[in-house]
């Protein structure tokens, strides 16, 4: 008899049928298993729910059997379960060992006599998740299934369902392998998937652009070009509907790669010997001192350049190209200088000239000031930077000019002279106005202007006063409770705080967050949910169709992990999922949100956060569970504000009243005790 320990009470469901409660002996199915059993993890324990299903490599037959019958109905049904089961890997496997993988680019490449809307959408499902899966190279695909998802692509009327999966194949092509994206790149021209982003469909503009993001991507350097145009985005960012999360990603990927285009400028240094570069400098000075009549006399003509270039704000003025050899900002300040001064002459002309007539200790050097912006605003930007794989933060006003970069660096210049007269600035107060002027322009981005002129609005509002006010009023949280008896109040309320703070962590897990599957590529299909029990003594996690608006509920979320087998909790590079051979592993974002929950006795639970807050959330979490401090920075955070309300209510009271140092002496003990009153 085994020993009691291995029979277990659990409910067996099977396909049309009530389940039921039965004692299972786990000795005996460990040597006699007839069937697959499925969503288990670890030994089988009381109340487990078995569901049992016919195993991989039967399905796979069956169904491969089944699509290649004649009959419409029958093949249709077969593929539309084929679609559901392909995600699962051990169904995979089975079902491209068959030659099933092959068998469906067969169909697709029929053409055609293949053409079923419904039919064609649920193989290029099944196609997409079997390739999802990695077991087979994406280098193996015909040119022929190329062309024809491709001419999915490029037809001006074609069912939306099979036209976003066309678009999602091409997608993981190009992502997945050189020689498939000079393919794709040859038979989808980008100015066709502009044509989808006029569609109302957001689900197809957001797959539209994902596929221009990766041709861009994979574009080499020196032909990389910014194929859409403002019109084309501004109605998706202005429309009536929201944008959602996936779409904001892919129009941010699309800003940072459209910001790396100025890497190379950024990174090329002027050769003060080329005379191009140097008429640049010269096209600058005639602009701003109307020098078309240049005085004889090679003497006389250098000396009053160089006063020329002196007055506009260059370090070196006797040979100004020098300014331009420090990388970055590089050449990339000069083409900005040249753009403010064609483009908008009279700013330009404004800026300088009211420089020159200032006295000489407060006069804002241009020159200076024009570079120095450059390269604050390409380190604010990131320009150069690889997209962080879950970042949605992109801004909508730089979608609505075609020269965004260029109008984004001339409203900074003035915001730049502006706050040097505010701050009644000379030069050895350079470095405080440009710490001043990032505050100010980090400040207006955080509210996301949706428009340059917006820009300009926000701007204006935080004016130097502003930014002082701003300052003193964020200090006073800080400010300065230094003194021994508040050091000691604070020591004594922090172990409530962390309480606290705990609690909302436990809670939220308990609420639960939605995960995204990463593979070779983002996929609004694939998603799962992770929770915690109300008791705190499971994980419960399954996958979804679609992000859930909501909680999920419990029973919709089929796995899950006592916390009594954690183990631990890695993260960054430690996870499982880190070390295997991807693309995320070269993502340093991705990494930071990288994290794994290790269970008995070698399994592992991996995420990736959506963000860093519900990194923080998570981490925290699942240390508090483990009996561990919460060390994020959102607890570091949320802990000195929780401290500086706390501590602000506490002393409500004592306001204006001066708190000593140190506690008032204890007086000298009395002579006598006469003066005490004896109740008797």
């Amino acid at each position: 008899m085994p020993p009691p320990s291995d029979i277990v009470k659990v409910a067996i469901e099977w396909p049309g049928a009530n389940a039921q409660l039965i004692e299972f002996d786990q000795v005996l199915f460990t040597a006699h298993a007839p069937v697959l059993l499925t969503h288990i993890r670890g030994d089988i324990k009381n109340g487990t729910i078995l569901r049992l299903a016919i195993s991989p490599m039967r399905a796979a037959r069956q169904l491969l059997e089944r699509i290649q019958s004649h009959g419409i109905d029958a093949r249709l049904e077969a593929l539309k379960e084929l679609a559901k089961l392909s995600a699962d890997p051990t169904f995979a496997t089975e079902f491209i060992n068959m030659e099933g993988l092959a068998t469906l680019a067969r169909l697709v490449e029929s053409g055609t006599q293949y053409d079923f809307g419904e039919m064609l959408a649920f193989t290029l499902t099944a196609f997409l998740e079997l390739m999802d899966h990695g077991i087979v190279s994406w280098d193996l695909i015909s040119v022929s299934f190329i062309k024809q998802i491709a001419g999915y692509v490029n037809q001006p009327m074609v069912d939306v369902s099979i036209l976003q999966r066309s678009l999602a194949i091409l997608e993981s092509m190009v992502l997945n392998s050189h020689s498939l994206y000079q393919r794709v790149a040859q038979e989808t021209p980008v100015a066709q998937l502009i044509a989808h982003l006029q569609v109302s469909n957001q689900e197809i503009q957001t797959y539209a652009i994902a596929l221009i993001n990766a041709l861009f991507l994979k574009t080499p350097e020196d032909r990389r070009q910014v194929h859409t145009h403002t019109n084309q985005l501004t109605h998706i960012i202005r429309g009536n509907r929201p944008v959602k999360a996936e779409m904001a990603h892919q129009l941010y990927v699309l800003q940072v790669l459209t910001f790396n285009l100025l890497e190379e400028r950024m990174m090329t240094k002027m050769d003060p010997n080329d005379q191009t570069q140097r008429d640049i400098i010269f096209e600058l000075r005639r602009i701003a001192f109307d020098g078309d009549n240049d005085p004889s006399g090679t003497e006389k003509r250098k000396a009053i350049y160089t006063k020329d270039y002196k007055m506009l704000g260059f370090t070196n003025p006797v040979n100004p190209a020098m300014d331009f050899t420090q990388t970055p900002p590089g050449m990339l300040a000069l083409d900005n200088m040249l753009y403010l001064a064609k483009v908008h002459q009279d700013t330009y002309i404004r800026i300088v000239l009211e420089n020159c007539s200032r006295e000489d200790k407060h006069e804002c050097p241009f020159g200076r000031s024009a570079i120095e912006l450059t390269r604050m605003l390409c380190d604010i930007l990131q320009v150069g930077e690889l997209p962080n794989e879950g970042c949605n933060d992109f801004h909508p006003m730089f979608f609505t000019h075609e020269h965004a970069w260029e109008e984004f660096f001339c409203v900074c210049i003035q915001l730049l002279n502006k706050t040097w007269k505010e701050m009644r600035a000379t030069a050895e107060d350079f470095n405080k106005v440009m710490t001043v002027v990032r505050e100010q322009i980090t400040r207006a981005l955080a509210m996301k202007p949706p428009s340059l002129e917006q820009l300009r609005v926000k701007l204006r509002s935080l004016s130097y006063s502003e930014i002082l006010r701003l300052r003193q009023s964020e200090r006073m949280s800080q400010d300065d409770f230094q003194s021994p008896p508040i050091i000691e109040l604070r020591e004594r309320i922090q172990p409530e705080i962390l309480e606290l703070i705990k609690q909302q962590r436990l809670n939220r897990l308990c609420e639960g967050s939605c995960f995204r599957k990463l593979g070779n590529r983002r996929r609004q299909e694939k998603f799962w949910f992770c929770r915690l029990s109300l008791n705190h003594k499971v994980l419960h996690y399954g996958d979804l169709d679609e992000s859930p608006q909501g909680e999920v509920p419990f029973e919709l979320l089929t796995d899950k992990i006592p916390v009594s087998d954690i183990k631990a909790v890695l993260t960054g590079k430690d996870c499982p999922h880190m070390k295997e051979k991807s693309a995320l592993k070269q993502n340093k974002e991705v990494l930071e949100l990288a994290f794994s929950v290790l269970y008995d006795p070698d399994e592992a639970l991996n995420f990736v956060a959506p963000s860093k807050y519900e990194y923080c959330i998570w981490t925290d979490g699942l240390s508090a569970l483990l009996g561990k401090e919460l060390g994020s920075d959102l607890t570091r955070s949320d802990l000195d504000t929780l401290m500086s309300m706390e501590m602000k209510l506490r002393l409500l009271d004592l306001e204006n009243i001066t708190i000593p140092e140190a506690p008032p002496p204890v007086p000298k003990e009395p002579s006598t005790y006469n003066f005490t009153y004896s109740y008797g």
